[in-house]
């Protein structure tokens, strides 16, 4: 084990008494708008869980999708000539480490004391991106530490199942997808490509289409629309050009 990219983000283990060595475990459910981890002890299954269930802390931060992190980086990106994957990368690392420490450290535990970490992470959507966040993930934690690393959707679809993953989820947030299992493994996805290759029905892709009707009508390319007025009052602007 040993501190990733940031080690000032782990320092509160050394200055901050652990209360108590209870094994935790940590779920984390990363999406384009935000992330959210909580801290929660183990519970064997053969008890009836309680209702609420014990979270031990809750932590947020921003944007985990490594496709999503920011426009500002792809210009800083294009303008020092360096690899922009590897920069939303490692932003979007950096936002999961934050928030999996702080969650620790509200609840007065550390890394020696967990047993299991869940990341749901929207932007998963191939095995070398589970891989890569698994290497990275072992890193961070102890090798005993059981590592889980899926799309957000498996994990949305999971707590409406209690844990079996069978039937189909419909995520329509700041991005959308469609996901599935059948009752013998199969698992099939629509969507969820991103902003620029589908994530249509949306929040950005609704937004995206108002914002080019109000575009269009403004040069003339389309018919005149109420969005004009709604959308530029909202804004706080005074003419189309100004959302350009």
């Amino acid at each position: 084990m040993k501190r990733y990219r940031n080690g000032e983000i782990w320092d509160f283990e050394h200055e901050v008494a652990v209360a108590t060595n209870r094994p935790v475990i940590l779920g984390l459910d990363g999406g384009t708008t935000s992330t959210v981890c909580i801290c929660m002890p183990i519970m064997p299954f053969s008890d009836a869980l309680p209702d609420p269930l014990p979270v031990l802390a809750r932590a947020v931060a921003g944007c985990s999708n490594h496709n999503s992190v920011g426009d500002v980086l792809l210009v800083h990106a294009i303008v020092l000539d360096v690899n922009f994957l590897y920069i939303t990368e490692t932003a979007a690392r950096e936002t999961l480490e934050q928030v999996m420490a702080d969650a620790l450290s509200k609840s007065g535990s550390n890394r020696s004391a967990v047993r299991a970490v869940c990341l749901a992470v929207s932007g998963v959507n191939h095995p070398t991106d589970q891989q890569r966040i698994l290497t990275w993930l072992r890193d961070i934690f102890p090798t005993q530490v059981k590592l889980y690393v899926r799309n957000d959707a498996v994990a949305a679809l999971a707590s409406g199942t209690m844990g079996k993953l069978h039937g189909c989820v419909l995520i329509a947030g700041t991005g959308t997808i469609a996901y599935g299992f059948t009752e013998d493994g199969r698992e099939a996805r629509a969507a969820g490509a991103g902003p620029v290759l589908g994530d249509w029905g949306s929040g950005y892709g609704i937004a995206a289409l108002a914002l080019t009707a109000v575009i269009r009508a403004h040069d003339g390319r389309g018919p005149h629309t109420m969005l004009t007025s709604t959308i530029l009052q909202t804004l706080g602007l005074s003419s189309a050009d100004e959302l350009i």
